[in-house]
């Protein structure tokens, strides 16, 4: 209490718009059942506000072509403004504006979506909103695009399973397109189960439809979530909690005769099955069930696994393994760019192991390559300190247990292109190695270091 004034001191903002959080979660909690029909009245100037520092300031201008800093110069009135229009239904969603960015290999582009910074503000608020609300159901298989939880704890659950497992099949599980064709049908039949405030519904269903704007031309899609928007994640999170989430949970695994468990991270999946005829069982029903909710798996890497540990002693091409009984190689699958496989362990055992993918570590080298490309004309200490940003961002992702090797064969990529395009800035005299060891002493790169470690306990999953 403020004795000066005699009266309690204000609540700040982030503690006023917390404390509704709480309670629309806590009632979402105690009533697993409850459809709420009044959330919108939760948002207003301050929980707009809220949304303003959650939300990145440095993105592209959406089709409107206004910036964070020019909204800000007067957010207050812009924020008033945009309530108004939430709450009375005056909000139109404005299209999303489609460009085309260089994929890493500068040869190849990709397109993303840019919504207006408003939009980005209002999908923030209902999504935080929404958020308290499914928070309360999703289970813990699911990893992608939530609060407190990441892909490396994704990738943790999924080694500690398959290490007390020893093993077993693997369903690697790949959606065609999912982002674009999630049917609207079923994701407003799935919110009816939970959400039914017109006020949010509305708005909803403006960012479903609003469409893609790609130079002059407008397409307005008949399926998938809003491009870009900071509401997508959570829409699909929503949609395949129903789809494969719960329908594993509690229609698949009590019928199996073994072990079995989930892990999803986005519409990245796989299931692990103990035994071969409970995988293959899952495998042939997969199909059917996506198809029923508009879906479709890819038919080559959507594939099932054999993913056995091998017996001790046991060595790739014995034709004898251990204990006299036959044993196929097991073979490897990728989850989040992680190659898993078996390993050798010092001690001449198995262990499951896990190094940067392939095709992500060729990635990550193009990136590079291109980078280098359009900015070798910087100073050498300008370069060394973007590589080094570089280098520890990969160090911060793939530097887990077991991937040091991989760690090390992508900063000898880096360094030898660092050379190729140092070399290329003089028509003089090459640059040998002789020289370029010299100016490594000099602006030296960092060292591979191993970040999330399983022994440590870094990166552990949510129980």
């Amino acid at each position: 209490m403020d004795l000066s004034r005699g009266k309690m001191p204000e609540t700040s903002r982030s503690e006023r718009v917390s404390t509704r959080l709480r309670r629309v979660a806590q009632l979402a909690r105690q009533d697993p059942r409850m459809v709420f029909t009044t959330l919108a009245h939760h948002i207003d100037v301050d929980f707009l506000h809220e949304a303003v520092n959650a939300t990145r300031k440095d993105g592209a201008a959406g089709i409107d072509g206004r910036t964070a800093e020019e909204y800000a110069a007067k957010i207050d009135d812009n924020l008033r403004s945009l309530l108004e229009r939430f709450q009375s239904g005056g909000y139109h969603a404005p299209p999303v504006l489609r460009v085309n960015i260089p994929k890493g290999d500068g040869r190849k582009t990709r397109p993303i979506g840019i919504p207006t910074y408003e939009d980005k503000l209002l999908q923030r608020a209902v999504a935080m909103v929404l958020e308290a609300v499914y928070e309360q159901d999703f289970l813990t298989c699911s990893y992608g695009f939530r609060p407190d939880r990441s892909a490396h704890q994704a990738l943790a659950r999924l080694w500690e399973g398959l290490t007390a497992m020893r093993g077993g099949w693997v369903v690697e599980l790949d959606i065609q397109s999912f982002f674009d064709t999630l049917d609207h049908r079923h994701l407003r039949s799935f919110l009816d189960q939970r959400v039914r405030d017109g006020v949010i519904r509305r708005a909803i269903d403006k960012w479903l439809s609003a469409g893609v704007l790609e130079g002059d031309r407008l397409h307005r899609p008949e399926g998938g979530t809003p491009q870009g928007g900071v509401i997508s994640p959570l829409l699909a999170n929503i949609y395949l909690h129903v789809v494969l989430d719960e329908w594993f949970t509690t229609a698949i695994q009590p019928r199996m005769r073994g072990e079995s468990f989930l892990v999803r991270y986005a519409d990245d999946a796989v299931l692990v099955f103990a035994r071969e005829d409970d995988a293959r069982r899952v495998m042939s029903v997969l199909p059917k069930r996506f198809e029923r909710f508009g879906l479709t798996l890819h038919p080559d890497k959507t594939k099932l696994v054999r993913f056995q540990q091998p017996p001790f002693g046991w060595s790739p091409g014995d034709i004898r393994p251990a204990r006299a009984r036959a044993f196929e190689p097991p073979e490897t699958f990728e989850l989040l760019g992680f190659t898993h496989y078996w390993g050798r362990t010092r001690r001449g055992g198995w262990a499951l192991k896990r190094k940067t993918a392939k095709t992500r570590l060729r990635r990550a080298a193009r990136a590079i390559n291109l980078w280098l490309r359009t900015h070798c004309h910087l100073p050498i200490a300008e370069q060394q300190a973007k590589l080094s940003l570089k280098l520890r961002g990969h160090w911060g992702y793939y530097g887990i247990t077991g991937n040091y090797r991989m760690l090390a064969r992508f900063q000898t990529l880096v360094t030898r292109l660092w050379r190729k395009w140092l070399n290329r800035r003089s028509q003089k005299a090459a640059l040998t190695w002789a020289r370029f060891t010299r100016i490594l002493k000099r602006f030296p790169l960092p060292k591979p270091v191993v970040i999330h470690s399983v022994f440590t306990g870094a990166a552990r999953p949510i129980a």
